[in-house]
């Protein structure tokens, strides 16, 4: 079954080309894109779609966020509003109403969280571990997890819970909680941080974590300076999420973490990406990430939306974009394309075209899974021109229509 989109007035494709065709069309046959051009010569279909001088640009790829929750953390906030410094411990009491909750209603939550994604344009989305933080729960959220993201990754090094040695609960991370987690799971984190842990137990996590076949990432330069971004680069993390306090170093690393790959064919040693999280940042009151000063030094920057019950409570990667517009001094195209390839270029999705599905995600190429966003204006640009504004009009998700 082939499906004709025709009528788009912009498609901004974020392929390798950069390009933004105008006047376009585009079909779908299953779950990929069969092809994409000027409307005037778009081929017969089975079945049409008629965008109605709409623009259209890939799905959201959002690879960093942390669905697997229960509880509430408002008051959290309130405090941090007022003036209070934030701190990692508040994951402590995500974690205790996590454990508290039953199989199903977390699931029942999750689910929830992820049509709340889906239906304002993202396509593709990786969601943590992290609020269990004991073998038993460690391994449910996993499970779970695998049930309604498209990539897992184990976040048993999230926080250090109350009245264990940091050293034997570095220990059960590496240990017993990464094998009961290990058949549900693609990729390891760890909040490398002060308050959470330091770097020569993060350097313990990882390894023990790539040695068991995962790939890495590290949540790190959140709250000050510090040994994450370093480390990530080191061990080669796809990506380092939050880099909010960078010294020039950690700039010059990540470039370097770079140089072996040619952005105009996608092709050679993929580096660290940088992930961004503006919604976290405006919500911790952090200074936000220096996006410009990274892409214009040569490293890929991804943009994600964090979602977690205490610091990032949206989902909304529409918001991220256009906060990174407003205030992070990105180009539309740049923030777009940071929410779109850079997200899948984190997660190792931008490119595959193998016949059993595994598709390349982020980017408007034959080939490449079918997940678009059809926005209810006539260019992307009116993302950041009317901020906060519901403008997704229509989601395909696989090619699937979603919304």
């Amino acid at each position: 079954m082939s499906t004709l989109i025709t009528n788009i007035a912009e498609l901004m494709t974020q392929d390798l080309e950069h390009r933004v065709l105008k006047d376009a069309a585009m079909v779908i046959e299953g779950e990929r894109i069969a092809w994409i051009g000027a409307a005037a010569d778009a081929p017969a279909a089975d079945g049409a779609v008629d965008a109605g001088g709409r623009a259209m640009l890939p799905g959201w790829v959002d690879s960093h966020s942390h669905l697997l929750f229960a509880g509430d953390r408002t008051a959290e906030f309130e405090a941090r509003m007022a003036g209070e410094a934030y701190a990692a411990g508040g994951i402590a009491v995500t974690m205790n109403a996590t454990r508290a909750t039953s199989d199903f209603d977390l699931t029942r939550l999750a689910m929830g969280r992820v049509a709340e994604a889906v239906s304002q344009g993202t396509t593709y989305l990786e969601t943590k571990t992290g609020y269990g933080l004991d073998v038993e729960h460690e391994a449910r959220s996993a499970r779970i997890a695998s049930t309604i993201a498209d990539q897992v990754t184990y976040l048993g090094a999230h926080l250090v819970p109350a009245g264990q040695d940091p050293e034997t609960y570095t220990d059960l991370v590496c240990g017993p909680m990464l094998a009961a987690v290990r058949p549900y799971v693609q990729w390891a984190d760890v909040f490398c941080e002060e308050g959470a842990f330091n770097a020569e137990q993060s350097r313990r996590v990882l390894m023990a974590c790539r040695d068991a076949g995962l790939g890495l990432r590290v949540h790190g330069n959140q709250l000050g300076e510090g040994p994450g971004v370093q480390l990530a680069v080191e061990l080669g993390a796809a990506s380092v999420d939050h880099v909010n306090y960078l010294a020039p170093q950690d700039v010059k690393a990540l470039a370097a973490s770079w140089s072996g790959w040619d952005p105009a064919t996608g092709t050679g040693h993929r580096g660290t990406v940088a992930t961004c999280l503006p919604a976290c940042d405006l919500s911790t009151r952090q200074p936000l990430a220096p996006a410009r000063a990274l892409l214009d030094a040569g490293v890929q920057v991804a943009l994600a939306s964090n979602c977690n019950p205490g610091t990032s409570y949206t989902s909304s990667m529409a918001f991220c974009v256009a906060t990174a517009v407003l205030q992070m001094r990105l180009s539309v195209h740049e923030a777009v394309r940071a929410a779109t390839y850079g997200g899948a270029l984190a997660l190792h999705k931008e490119t595959g075209q193998d016949a059993d599905g595994e598709r390349a995600v982020g980017s408007i190429a034959v080939g490449h899974r079918a997940d678009l966003h059809l926005l209810n204006a006539p260019s992307a640009t009116h993302l950041a021109y009317r901020p906060g504004m519901p403008l997704t009009y229509a989601v395909w998700r696989a090619g699937v229509r979603a919304r």
